[in-house]
């Protein structure tokens, strides 16, 4: 008996390995894979302005990063007693703002160098709902609490959100022509817009990923996180408490799901190598002091030396055994 509808992953490639460089970008959603792919030691950047949730956001943040053009105190602006920019996430905003200035210009820099040896770009977006500054008649990434009246909500178009997936596919192409953008829509859903309305978004965003790719472009794949959680596991078991965002199971299904997809055995037998070494590192000792113990330490301490001497860019904590 079939108690479930799958949904049919396609298999992606080029596949994603330990010499792979992954770019992750997006929504909240991308810090769930992030934090995945980071604890498996992949070599990543995720979100160098912190999150971003819709498609003018990114194309923004690439734009600046591919021009290099680095922000200048009259980017910025002051409210609450703190320093943001509208194109950033507040964990770039401080009191003072020539940080603020420094930690977006060191983004855009580190950022450019990363993407010049980045295999992938691993994109979630969020929403296709936007908000115009109306003073300065810019799109946001971030409001920072400023009042709404000073900003005009729009729900941009599939066709609008296309031409910025094609600009965002462009700018990456030209700094680094073997690129692979991997797209998927967050399945967070945004209560905020209503329910209907988070449909209308998702859907616009699907739709603009699928037109990019029918356009016979190599360099875009898809992988289906908001059809696994919606279609596939479909049950409020798999969301937290707020009903809107995935459970710690339903990110971990998704994940072995990308695992499934993206990923050959060989890399799959690395990453069981790494799980066991965090665990590991991890074990608290009932007794510190005892030969048992002492053991264990060597056998730990062998398995970092191993796979640091297969992978040097791997960064594992002190043993936290003692």
């Amino acid at each position: 008996m079939q108690l479930q509808t799958q949904v049919q992953l396609q298999d992606g490639g080029p596949k994603i390995h330990y010499g792979s460089s992954l770019f992750v970008l997006g929504s909240c959603f991308s810090e769930y894979i992030g934090q995945k792919l980071d604890y498996f030691q992949f070599r990543l950047s995720q979100n160098p302005f912190g999150i971003l949730f819709h498609p003018f956001g990114l194309e923004s943040f690439i734009n600046r990063v591919v021009a290099q053009k680095f922000f200048t105190k009259k980017d910025i602006f002051q409210h609450n007693g703190l320093w943001h920019s509208f194109e950033a996430h507040s964990k770039m905003s401080h009191q003072n703002a020539d940080v603020v200035l420094e930690r977006l210009n060191i983004a855009i820099k580190s950022s450019l160098d990363f993407i010049k040896e980045s295999s992938h770009v691993f994109i979630t977006l969020g929403t296709a709902f936007i908000y115009k500054h109306i003073e300065s008649d810019a799109y946001v990434a971030n409001c920072h609490k400023v009042p709404q009246k000073n900003f005009k909500k729009e729900l941009i178009s599939a066709t609008r959100v296309q031409e910025s997936f094609e600009a965002i596919t462009k700018m990456l192409q030209r700094i680094n022509p073997d690129i692979h953008l991997v797209f998927t829509v967050s399945p967070v859903r945004h209560q905020k817009e209503g329910l209907v309305g988070n449909n209308r978004s998702k859907a616009h965003l699907i739709s603009a990923i699928h037109n990019l790719r029918e356009h016979k472009i190599d360099c875009v794949s898809y992988f289906p996180s908001y059809e696994i959680l919606l279609d596939e596991l479909r049950d409020y078991r798999f969301f937290q408490s707020d009903m809107l965002h995935p459970s710690p199971t339903a990110v971990t299904y998704i994940w072995e799901k990308f695992i499934e997809s993206w990923m050959n055995t060989d890399t799959e037998e690395v990453m069981e190598k790494v799980n066991k070494l965090q665990r590991n590192l991890k074990h608290k000792a009932f007794s510190p002091d005892s030969e048992a113990h002492q053991q264990f330490l060597q056998k730990v301490d062998k398995q970092k030396k191993d796979l640091k001497l297969r992978f040097p860019h791997f960064q594992f904590p002190c043993n936290q055994t003692t």
